[in-house]
């Protein structure tokens, strides 16, 4: 699956202040780092049309200058929010027309730079337009305060007598709710003044390791002599021969455990900014302040983490399963990523389509015409190439054009999972920017990647039924598991880890490489049997840890698992053929970010604080090894 990790934008949502409630929306994977090993695609590279954003750069530039003035001339509206209900509502329709154009500016230039980042010009765009949140922030700063200062009960006067307010009307609420955790105007100007500062641990830890970690070479059995970085090691993890496998594991998590002592300062530094700021907002935690910027009640993270555990020996199955067919004796951490079977089937960019499309007409009309559209229009950028950014991932926030998805299509499984979970996120935006104002329409990641992970089941299922030889199906259920250990175990093993390391922090206690390695290492045999010598862990690979950008979110991977169990509760039912919960799952995506994402999905059925969803992705793991051991 494509993970949004990717994916830093996101977190513009929760970074950009006070009225962001529609950020940068992009979902994506990986480490920005640039496709090096990719060569041009035959057929002819299929790019997105971005005319329909700006009609070239020189109009971009000219709506950033007038984007710039628009941002100062904020200033202006202070103090007009008291004074009426059509003041306030003129005012927020001010605002919020100024970041959508800001928005739209900085999307632009991102789109630009993901498909050739070595290109000088995009990158000083990009660079410009970068520089758009931080004074949108400042220059808003006064707006939060100002709201608590007319009171819970006026706000709703208004909102009740004047039918503008009503595209505003969650946000104005949300920010009454939060007024414990609000500062007075010149401590909201100084945490967006210093939320540069705030957010350098994850650029240091990206030019760390893209720029200064010196990547060894290896020779592997061939005879062939490969660099072992990051895009390496992902590639070559899953060598056939299993010697090197070890080498590659060896060698890699050797090269990040000699970095465990700089990386983890970096590391801790980021978790010390996250306490600096929940104490600056009167959290009694860090994961409380998470939480509660998308009103997440902290029983969805705690469920998740104990019924995850308590599904280990489910797991712990699968491990056994797995070294049974590779006819391995004792499993080790190098043995978890060869394929089960391999496969040579191809998917072209037009039979990715095709499926796609095929798969999805479970989910009604109204979905399908809407993917129909997405898939046959300029929306996307499809192949590999020199400079484009790695993964995938599908942006939604320019709210009056369209979703946009880069892809790096290889024509393979893995090329068409990822093209029909990217689609599931463009049809959720198109939904949810059609039947919600501009506000209201950016939803959170807490429902987003339930859109996506339901289209790779459905895949899933759809090609293990029509598979036409044992090995064949084979490969796909080997898929689809290993689909629910990447997300649902291994992003819970993540966020325990996550939450492992900010107590630890909020306890007094300092965080260092050697200590990180060690929590880590804890975690890591715990989730793969180490102990009861199901699957064995060497000390080195412990230092995995500082592989994993995503720990400079901020309590975000969690929403991976969360979503796959999401989705295997929908996915359930569907296969089903309960159409009541097809039409919920609908509403979902036509809701977009109009209620808390909690409530969303409690109003479609389901409880993401309560064991059920969790349970049900244990009972998809249980179900495809038991077909697997059914064919062996």
């Amino acid at each position: 699956m494509a993970l949004t990790d990717s994916s830093k934008n996101k977190n513009y949502r929760k970074k950009l202040l006070p009225l962001v409630l529609a950020a940068v929306t992009s979902f994506g994977m990986s480490a920005s780092v640039f496709a090096e090993e990719a060569t041009p695609a035959e057929p002819k590279q299929i790019t997105w049309d971005l005319t329909e954003i700006y009609a070239s750069d020189q109009q971009w530039e000219k709506a950033y200058e007038a984007v710039q003035k628009e941002i100062a001339d904020l200033e202006n509206l202070r103090g007009t929010l008291k004074k009426s209900a059509k003041s306030m509502a003129t005012a927020m329709e001010k605002i919020a027309s100024v970041q959508k154009e800001a928005v739209r500016v900085y999307v632009y230039t991102s789109l630009k730079h993901d498909t050739d980042q070595r290109d000088e010009a995009n990158q000083a765009m990009f660079a410009k337009a970068n520089t758009i949140f931080t004074k949108f922030g400042e220059a808003t700063s006064w707006i939060s305060p100002e709201i608590l200062a007319i009171g819970g009960k006026k706000v709703e006067r208004f909102i009740k007598k004047e039918p503008r307010l009503k595209p505003y009307d969650y946000y104005l609420r949300s920010t009454v709710k939060s007024a414990d955790h609000l500062l007075d105007e010149d401590g909201e100007t100084l945490l967006a003044s210093a939320s540069a500062v705030l957010g350098s641990p994850n650029e240091i830890y990206e030019l760390l390791v893209n720029a200064d970690v010196k990547w060894p070479e290896v020779e592997l059995s061939s005879g062939d002599k490969v660099t072992l970085n990051q895009a390496g090691y992902a590639r070559y993890r899953s060598a056939p021969n299993r010697e090197d496998r070890k080498l590659v594991f060896d060698t890699f998590w050797q090269t990040w455990y000699d970095y465990r002592d700089s990386i983890g300062k970096i590391l801790s530094t980021e978790v010390q900014s996250n306490i600096f700021t929940t104490k600056a907002r009167k959290y009694d935690s860090v994961l409380q302040r998470e939480l509660e910027q998308e009103n997440l009640p902290e029983e969805v993270y705690r469920t998740l983490v104990s019924e995850v555990n308590n599904a280990l020996p489910v797991l712990h199955r699968y491990f056994k399963l797995r070294g049974e067919i590779l006819g391995i004796e004792q499993m080790r951490y190098y043995d978890i990523y060869p394929p089960l079977v391999t496969l040579n089937d191809k998917f072209g960019v037009e039979e990715s389509k095709a499926i796609t499309l095929e798969v999805l007409k479970p989910l009604g009309e109204e979905y399908y015409e809407h993917l129909k559209t997405a898939v046959n229009s300029d929306w996307s950028h499809v192949y590999p190439q020199p400079g484009k950014r790695s993964g995938a991932y599908m942006n939604g926030s320019v709210y009056d054009v369209h979703p946009y998805v880069l892809l790096n299509h290889n024509d393979d499984y893995n090329s068409l999972s990822t093209y029909a979970h990217e689609f599931g996120h463009a049809v959720h935006s198109q939904l949810a920017n059609e039947n919600q104002p501009y506000l209201k329409a950016s939803y959170s990641t807490f429902t987003a990647e339930i859109a996506s992970i339901i289209n790779e089941i459905l895949l899933e299922e759809y090609l293990i039924e029509r598979a036409e030889t044992k090995e064949e199906k084979l490969f796909y259920l080997g898929q689809a598991l290993e689909s629910v250990r990447g997300t649902f175990f291994r992003q819970t093993m993540f966020a325990e880890f996550e939450l492992k390391i900010h107590e630890t922090a909020e306890a007094g206690e300092p965080l260092t490489g050697a200590n990180l390695n060690e929590i880590y290492g804890d975690l890591l045999k715990k989730y793969h049997g180490h102990d009861e010598g199901v699957l064995l862990i060497d000390d080195v690979y412990a230092s995995e840890w500082a592989y994993i950008p995503h720990f400079y979110y901020n309590f975000y991977v969690f929403q991976y698992a969360t979503s796959m169990s999401g989705a295997a509760w929908f996915a359930e039912k569907l296969l089903a053929g309960d159409e009541q919960t097809r039409d919920a799952f609908i509403d979902v995506l036509k809701a977009g970010g109009s209620d808390d994402a909690y409530k969303i999905l409690k109003k479609a059925g389901l409880d993401m604080a309560t064991p059920d969803p969790y349970r049900a992705t244990a009972r998809r793991m249980e179900d495809i090894m038991n077909r697997i051991e059914a064919l062996l």
